[in-house]
């Protein structure tokens, strides 16, 4: 039997509450995005919203998912990402109400 990690992130990351805005807070610039060969918005977001399809050449973006830490702006290279917070009462929910 396997041993679970309760303070695994991913453990951590299903206990978060959400309200989902129908309209994205994260914007990329597709173009740029396929410039960019490290691409470390796929690897520094804990929440894991930035995913790169080979197929398609395209940086797909789960904005629903987004934990609001920022770090995905910060990291990118070609500041080609567009973040703002969500609509008003839309996104992370932090405290218990």
């Amino acid at each position: 039997m396997t041993q679970r990690d309760d303070n695994s992130i991913e453990n951590k990351l299903t206990s978060i509450k959400y309200n989902c805005s129908k309209n994205t807070h994260l914007r990329v610039n597709q173009e740029m995005c396929r410039n960019c060969q490290k691409r470390p918005c796929c690897y520094i977001c804990p929440a894991k919203v930035y995913s790169w399809d080979d197929t398609q050449s395209k940086l797909n973006v789960e904005y629903e998912n987004c934990l609001e830490c920022g770090a995905c702006k910060v990291v990118c290279p070609f500041k080609s990402i567009d973040w703002e917070y969500p609509n008003a009462s839309c996104g992370v929910i932090l405290k218990n109400s």
